[in-house]
């Protein structure tokens, strides 16, 4: 019976992590790595390792997904068109 669930969670972390460097949208494949980073815990917890989980789920899902999601936030803001100031249109200035 753990035997099957160690094979099935192998092979969700591999599909997990496969799908995360996949994604062409950013904001899915974060979100994909904080997935993989919590699933990872689980692996160290089902390899008798907690204090590697506890620092795989805090640092690996907790601080590194926080701050790759605020990356996708400032990229997003970077990405929106600026409005165009009056020079620009080509209205007279006097």
């Amino acid at each position: 019976m753990m035997l099957a669930f160690d094979v099935l969670l192998a092979a969700l972390l591999v599909w997990i992590a496969f799908g995360s460097l996949s994604e062409l949208k950013l904001f899915k494949s974060v979100v994909m790595f904080v997935v993989f980073g919590l699933f990872m815990a689980l692996a160290w917890v089902r390899l008798g390792a907690p204090d590697v989980a506890l620092a795989e789920a805090a640092i690996g899902a907790g601080v590194t997904g926080a701050l790759m999601l605020d990356a996708v936030g400032h990229m997003r803001e970077r990405q929106q068109p600026y409005p165009a100031s009056a020079t620009e249109q080509g209205t007279p200035d006097a």
